[in-house]
């Protein structure tokens, strides 16, 4: 199986790689430490999976590095085909490989296309295990993200008041809680109650992750 690793944090790189290497039947064709160097990367080596991060530092981010991986447009800007014997693109399985285990973070790699989702904190052994599943397209997940998913599942949506409906809908105009005190007519000290109750009832601690929620959710529909 050929693996292309994206992460920015050059030591964490440096130790998947010797891990990875330890195994016989992977072989490492690339590292990454952007989301653009991914990309560029992935349409020249055509690897099998990508283990990717969600966090990237400056450029785009895993989340959408994925998607672009899993689409059928490379995002580099040149020709997405990679010489594979069959003059087609090799359309890489993303492997999430991350430390970040919230909800919306889950939902968004899922959909942006990621066949897996992994935390670091799991075992070699289970890392290799998803590598496997992820290389045959099979859905690979970590235990406690396996978990949450399902707890989701059955739990009814998160009941929210008028007033938080109406300053969650501000919050996915991508307004700040100086205009939505003004867009409400109160203040700021209670906007950010109000976002502290909402990030409660709906797993989150970021406004992003409220945003991404109420699109999966669809809670303002």
């Amino acid at each position: 199986m050929r693996i292309l690793v994206c992460d920015d944090h050059v030591v964490v790189r440096a130790g998947l790689l010797a891990l990875l290497d330890s195994a016989p039947d992977i072989e490492v064709v690339g590292e990454a430490g952007t989301g653009e160097e991914a990309l560029a990367l992935a349409a020249k080596l055509g690897p099998d999976v990508v283990l990717m991060d969600l966090q990237l530092g400056g450029g785009i981010d895993g989340v959408e590095t994925t998607r672009r991986l899993t689409s059928t447009d490379t995002g580099t800007g040149t020709d997405a085909d990679t010489d594979t014997g069959t003059g087609t693109r090799r359309t890489p399985h993303v492997l999430v490989l991350t430390t970040y285990d919230t909800d919306a973070d889950v939902t968004r790699a899922i959909e942006a296309g990621a066949t897996g989702y992994l935390l670091k904190a799991e075992h070699p052994d289970e890392l290799f295990a998803a590598i496997h599943a992820a290389a045959q397209g099979r859905t690979a997940l970590s235990p406690p993200v396996a978990g949450r998913l399902m707890a989701n599942m059955r739990a009814p949506r998160p009941a929210l008041t008028g007033r938080e409906r109406d300053i969650l809908g501000q919050l996915a105009r991508g307004l700040g809680n100086r205009d939505i005190a003004k867009a409400l007519f109160i203040s700021e000290a209670t906007v950010k109650t109000h976002l502290g109750r909402i990030y409660d009832k709906l797993g989150v601690d970021t406004r992003a992750g409220a945003v991404a929620v109420v699109k999966e959710q669809r809670l303002l529909s």
